[in-house]
């Protein structure tokens, strides 16, 4: 070894030195159950059912499970590499070709957006949970102050056609007491986004409340979310099996399955049920967030990543339909009971979370159990996926200033101040507006963009060829030709064919019945370009103050790895390999600083 090579790795050495080392987790327990709760998510229980039932019921488990296939585990598969190759977060782990280290600044941004409201998504259950120890729920009728005249109480005696347009919120004014409940009491809700209003205080204890039990769980990063992870990633899969067996033996509650599963093989021609199964399943698993990269950033380089990237996908997607059959035995208890048609009682998201499932559990036999053990399991769900976002945020500052390190406790503490106080105006009585209204742009084009940046850098920039042998370097096991012709081809068209129909399928929002003027939408669409012109903006930065020459050495210069990446040549990855042995040092440390 020459002498001038041991100069620079001992002048590495000196470097790092003073610089706390980056975490590990303890077991490859941890790392299971925290992707495990990143990845599921309140999504499987409000967003999947009422999808799967409206998207031909059996028949849509074929496209979802080979979206599943072909494009949900190649990106998981290249994410968790990526991330415990590197050994780094989301921003420096486009090292790997830095003309993209936009996209790297794109995920801190949608994240810094994404988790200022979802915390409010979290608080939303605590205010459920609260009401649920009263000797009566309070959304089980009309005789509350917050309630007005068009409130009507689901029942058998009242089977008339304005009662079967109960929930049509659209077109009807009639609401269910767990409506009214929701807007006019938690929410507070106001006529519209124009009328942002004030605080209101119960929703803003408990959205800061969700804050504090966030900043709790990662205030030491992975040596805190590892041990957190144990109970909030198990409990909630305990909740539902309790669900299942409770809801099966409900009258009724069959007839919501068969609503659930029945194949409606026709629905398999339709554009939009393909296109449904291909975003549902990439959102719901998260690539493209950097969480997945964050969390494999933490794992011992010799982890055999392949076999948690089946298993988690799997794992998630079994959740999904498993929730199904909780939500809809339910459902077919509440149609039952009420004499409404499922088709009229099912629905999704905030509103099967928030009305119609709390609806459903005030006809139960001991309501206030079983809405507890649903809070409770909605809460856990909701903050497994908000402390892995927000350490995503945090490590890609301190791992794109490594001199923060020492001092990461105070940049948490820092970050999460600031996100508390922009998430106040989703607490306000036009909060559920702007809620809805960054859920449905800020994120739904930006993140396929992203996960689109990185499949094309290790398909075509940096190499399928060169990607698949430092993982197999990295795990000691041959890459089987399924994963290059996906990051290559397969996995490439998918994403293209999301992000055409996450444009072309994208309808104007509206909430509760009320449209959202056009200076509404256009600062929704402003959020989603927020993060997007990160790429563009970076690439135009790189290209004219970072590398010398002319325009195509340049851009030759900036799609090459540096040499922290790990070099490409084999030769090169050679000695590499012998220097990290005799260091016992991991990559992307070595040469890190």
């Amino acid at each position: 070894m020459s002498e001038a090579s041991n100069g620079i790795i001992d002048d590495a050495e000196e470097k790092k030195s003073s610089i706390p080392q980056r975490e590990k987790w303890e077991s490859k327990t941890e790392f299971l159950l925290s992707c495990m709760g990143y990845a599921i998510g309140i999504g499987n229980v409000w967003r999947f059912p009422y999808l799967c039932y409206r998207s031909g019921g059996g028949a849509f488990l074929i496209p979802y499970l080979l979206m599943l296939f072909f494009c949900g585990i190649p990106l998981f598969f290249m994410e968790t590499s990526l991330g415990q190759f590197a050994s780094t977060g989301c921003i420096t782990v486009f090292k790997i070709s830095p003309l993209f280290k936009g996209a790297g600044y794109a995920i801190v941004v949608v994240n810094l957006i994404v988790t200022t409201y979802f915390n409010t998504i979290c608080a939303y259950p605590l205010i459920f949970l609260v009401n649920c120890f009263r000797s009566k729920l309070p959304w089980v009728d009309c005789d509350n102050e917050w309630n007005t005249e068009n409130c009507a109480k689901l029942g058998k005696n009242q089977q008339n056609s304005t009662l079967n347009n109960t929930l049509d919120h659209a077109f009807n004014r009639t609401r269910t007491p767990a409506d009214e409940f929701f807007h006019n009491q938690i929410l507070q809700i106001s006529d519209g986004i124009g009328n942002v209003g004030g605080i209101v205080w119960p929703l803003f204890a408990c959205n800061l409340i969700s804050w504090i039990v966030a900043y709790l769980c990662i205030i030491r990063g992975v040596k805190t979310v590892g041990k957190v992870v144990y109970f909030t990633a198990t409990f909630p899969f305990l909740i539902l099996f309790v669900l299942l067996i409770r809801g099966l033996t409900l009258p009724g509650a069959w007839d919501g399955v068969y609503f659930y599963i029945y194949p409606q093989w026709d629905q398999l021609t339709n554009l939009k049920v393909w296109a449904d199964a291909a975003i549902q399943i990439f959102f719901s698993l998260g690539p493209g967030w950097g969480g997945i990269v964050n969390m494999a950033s933490y794992n011992d380089f010799r982890n055999n990543n392949r076999r948690d990237s089946i298993i988690v996908p799997i794992v998630n997607c079994g959740t999904s339909i498993f929730a199904g059959f909780v939500v809809f035995s339910v459902i077919g208890f509440m149609s039952h009971e009420t004499g409404l048609p499922v088709s009229t009682v099912a629905t999704g998201g905030p509103g099967l979370a928030f009305i119609t499932y709390p609806e459903a559990i005030s006809l139960l036999p001991w309501p206030q159990f079983w809405a507890v053990l649903f809070f409770l399991m909605l809460f856990f769900l909701g903050l497994d996926s908000l402390f892995v976002n927000i350490e995503s945020i945090i490590n890609s500052i301190v791992d794109e200033y490594p001199q923060w390190r020492k001092n990461k406790p105070y940049v948490t503490l820092f970050s999460v101040v600031i996100m508390i106080f922009l998430s106040t105006i989703y607490t306000t009585n036009g909060g559920m507006y702007w809620l809805q209204l960054f859920d449905w742009y800020s994120a739904s084009i930006s993140i396929v963009l992203i996960c689109l940046v990185e499949v094309f850098i290790v398909g075509w920039t940096y190499g399928v060829k060169n990607f698949t042998q430092d993982i197999e370097f990295m795990i000691g096991e041959k890459v089987s030709w399924f994963w290059i012709v996906s990051w290559k081809i397969t996995t490439p068209a998918i994403l293209t064919f999301i992000f055409i129909t996450a444009i072309g399928f994208n309808r104007r929002i509206s909430y509760n019945g009320v449209e959202y003027p056009d200076w509404a939408i256009d600062l929704g669409w402003w959020s989603c370009y927020s993060s997007m012109l990160c790429i563009p903006m970076y690439m135009g930065y790189r290209l004219l103050y970072c590398e010398d020459g002319d325009l195509i050495d340049r851009i030759k210069s900036s799609l090459r790895p540096k040499g922290d990446w790990g070099p490409a040549k084999k030769e090169d990855k050679i000695l590499w390999a012998r220097e990290i042995l005799r260091k016992v040092i991991v990559p992307g440390e070595l040469f890190e600083l």
